[in-house]
């Protein structure tokens, strides 16, 4: 298993994030959100990809996980583990040593054990409030 930085394409991007039953989004939206992506990493079985994940943020004090995806056939192998582990590593390299960054994401229902297990904190907790989103539409 291989992870590559940066070589996600739109396509692929779709392939993937439409694996684990996600709507997709139009291609042009999801070029214009890899171009602004921090980094992507993708893992590889040999030459066939089975999984992704996007780094996205200010740089210097948040981080956050988005469009965390491996295909079916491929979960509870290993693979979300080392997408994560690149991924940390990845900001590690790239902040300064003095440096304290959140890192952060809102998790599927099914998943937010995988993210225990690797040290994130469920919200709310007792020092802070709840994650929170709210999708914004442009009708037209």
């Amino acid at each position: 298993m291989t992870v590559k930085t940066n070589e996600l394409s739109a396509e692929l991007f779709l392939r993937l994030y439409t694996s684990v039953g996600w709507e997709p989004p139009g291609i042009g939206q999801v070029q214009k959100a890899l171009e602004n992506t921090i980094a992507a990493f993708t893992a590889y079985d040999d030459e066939t990809p089975v999984g992704m994940v996007r780094l996205i943020g200010d740089g210097g004090m948040s981080f956050y996980i988005k469009d965390f995806a491996v295909i079916p056939e491929y979960q509870s192998k290993g693979v979300g583990t080392l997408l994560l582990n690149t991924l940390e590593t990845y900001i590690r390299e790239n902040i300064a040593p003095d440096w304290a960054v959140s890192l952060e994401l809102i998790s599927s229902k099914g998943a937010v054990g995988f993210y225990q297990k690797h040290g994130f904190e469920e919200r709310p907790c007792e020092w802070d409030g709840p994650g929170m989103f709210k999708m914004i539409r442009q009708d037209g």
